[in-house]
């Protein structure tokens, strides 16, 4: 083969694969706006968020999100829904965020008492309960091994 059949192949190759790309992908495109909406509307929240919080109030919040995603959520939804209906007369601030979260903790511990769900609220949340295994080894087994 020369190098110019080479080429051909790789034209009509590429130009399949155009092609496929573009006429196939009718589910593809519908997933691909989805995509684009979802990406829009994270960046008008982090720009709403950025104007209504002080640099720490948005620095806890980020470690919250790395902690408990739903908490963040919940918590900047709060925020944005006062933002929008002008409750918010300055920046919030990093105490005042800190109220709000205990509010919602609260909210949450209320509501997971009541529908039975042991969301938010129970004694069994948060702990670790640690059961250690009976009849293993033992620092005297390993005196055998030598």
């Amino acid at each position: 083969m020369s190098d110019a059949d080479l080429e051909e192949i790789r034209r009509a190759r590429l130009q399949q694969l155009r092609q496929q790309g573009g006429g196939g992908g009718g589910a593809g495109g519908e997933e691909g706006q989805e995509d684009q909406q979802k990406q829009r509307e994270a960046e008008a929240r982090s720009h709403i968020l950025s104007q209504i919080l002080t640099p720490d109030a948005a620095d806890r919040l980020g470690r919250i999100r790395l902690v408990r995603e739903s908490r963040a959520t919940d918590v900047e939804n709060r925020l944005i829904m006062l933002a929008r209906s002008g409750q918010l007369r300055s920046k919030v601030t990093e105490d005042q965020l800190k109220d709000i979260l205990t509010a919602i903790s609260e909210q949450q511990g209320a509501k997971g008492g009541a529908d039975g769900s042991g969301e938010g609220g129970g004694d069994s949340v948060g702990t670790i309960k640690v059961q250690r295994k009976r009849g293993g080894w033992d620092d005297d087994d390993d005196d055998d091994l030598l």
